[in-house]
């Protein structure tokens, strides 16, 4: 495969594959060009970014050199090799004359040295920028990264094509692992901020004090540590679109100070002195009820409108059984080198499940999965192996309710079967089609 630039778009937002085997570093240059409006996927090895790139088209890697199992240098020449025309930054935290002659001789794009530079890293991929344009996938299950045939889904992206478009701030709401950052940047991508930065920020991975000066920014001197001046990622997004992941989590004190910036559309940096005026779409989201946190008084009242003018619930996984063979063919897809398939067993399987861990937890099994399989075929033993038994209690439901789950799911597992062939679906059921159609009909399977 090489890399050739199709036709260019407007709306093309430039994407960076980061592979570091430093999870903290990897974390805040993602973040860090997100900022700069960069899609950021992340791999933390060599092998995990060929990977990717067998399904992500990207525009420009960004490798360490230093990694175990297989080095910058390594990865670049299976890169070189697989992707001719990819460009490669690399990084490394030993910067000598021979490793850079090496880097050099290999065609890496630049060799930067941490700690990184931010100015000398985008200057870079700026640089790499004009030689390659990613390919863009065009797939009717897929939009913006939501990859969906079932009809909460359709459902779901109607909604969203609605409401993108518009200035309103939404929250996003749902079980963990339903998919609300990749919800959020279909948001972004559909809307008029599509061509500003997408960054995300989840309110309960930093302490209070690091929320509040990643968020809104400081000014030097204005506490201990403050040695220069630094963008919050308010004003870092502008003019484009901000996620909030977490949002229940953020203390009290923060939830006054975004109050402000929602209603005047104005920050302040911690330590500033004026306001400076911002345009950024503001998404929130939460696995929490927060209604419920509103009247414990752990959350602000007055904030929860602004932030739910629009309110999105995302399906649970097993609210969207029909999604499964396909997530999990997508999965496989990305973590595989392409030679390993499931068996209709494993389908069966994977659609027996409850997933409360929901599309996080599934891709997780279908990744233990890969790894665990050493032939090809991936068998419903696999699957088991790598599932958590059960509660019957916690799955308990009544008898009609229990009908309905049995016969939907079993028109699904039919349909998986048969590849969505439904005359042959009807057969094995020993149904006749017309039957089998108004079943779908009734389960509102398409």
């Amino acid at each position: 495969m090489s890399y050739t630039t199709p036709p260019t778009s407007d709306t093309h937002t430039p994407s960076v594959l980061l592979v570091d085997d430093d999870p903290a570093l990897s974390e805040l240059l993602a973040i860090r060009l997100e900022s700069h409006g960069f899609d950021v996927t992340l791999a933390s090895s060599g092998h995990a970014a060929l990977r990717q790139l067998a399904s992500i088209p990207v525009d420009v890697v960004i490798t360490d050199l230093r990694m175990e199992h297989m080095d910058g240098l390594a990865l670049n020449q299976k890169l070189q090799a697989q992707y001719p025309g990819l460009p490669v930054i690399m990084m490394t935290a030993h910067g000598s004359i021979p490793d850079a002659v090496d880097a050099i001789e290999q065609g890496i794009t630049a060799f930067i040295t941490k700690p990184i530079n931010s100015e000398e890293l985008l200057a870079a991929i700026d640089k790499a920028l004009p030689k390659n344009r990613a390919i863009q996938l065009t797939d009717p299950d897929n939009f913006h990264g939501l990859y969906h045939q079932s009809a909460s889904m359709r459902q779901l992206v109607q909604q969203i094509k609605a409401i993108a478009p518009s200035q309103a701030n939404i929250l996003l709401q749902g079980e963990s692992g339903t998919g609300k950052e990749v919800t959020a940047r279909a948001i972004h991508r559909a809307s008029s901020h599509a061509q500003g930065p997408f960054i995300a920020i989840n309110c309960g991975a930093l302490p209070a004090h690091l929320l509040e000066s990643e968020l809104f920014g400081h000014k030097k001197g204005a506490f201990t540590g403050a040695i220069s001046d630094k963008q919050g990622l308010i004003q870092s997004a502008d003019k484009g679109t901000l996620l909030l992941d977490e949002i229940g989590d953020m203390p009290l004190d923060l939830q006054v100070k975004l109050l402000r910036v929602l209603q005047e559309k104005t920050v302040r940096p911690i330590g500033g002195q004026h306001e400076q005026t911002v345009d950024v779409r503001i998404l929130s989201a939460s696995h929490k009820n927060l209604v419920q946190a509103v009247s414990e008084g752990k959350f602000r009242e007055d904030l929860y409108y602004r932030l739910n003018v629009v309110a999105i619930q995302l399906p649970a996984l097993r609210e969207r059984v029909e999604d499964i063979p396909l997530l999990a063919n997508l999965f496989l897809k990305q973590l595989s080198t392409g030679q390993k398939r499931f068996s209709l067993d494993t389908i069966t399987a994977l659609l027996s499940y409850a997933w409360p861990g929901n599309i996080r937890q599934l891709h997780n099994v279908v990744e233990y999965c890969v790894a665990m399989t050493p032939g090809k075929l991936i068998t419903a033993d696999s699957i088991i192996s790598a599932l958590p038994k059960q509660d019957d209690k916690q799955a308990f439901v009544g008898l009609n309710e229990a009908k309905r789950q049995f016969e939907r799911d079993y028109l699904i597992k039919v349909l998986a079967l048969c590849e969505n062939n439904v005359p042959q679906a009807a057969k094995l059921a020993q149904r006749n089609r017309s039957d089998f159609y108004k079943l779908m009909k009734k389960h509102d399977i398409k």
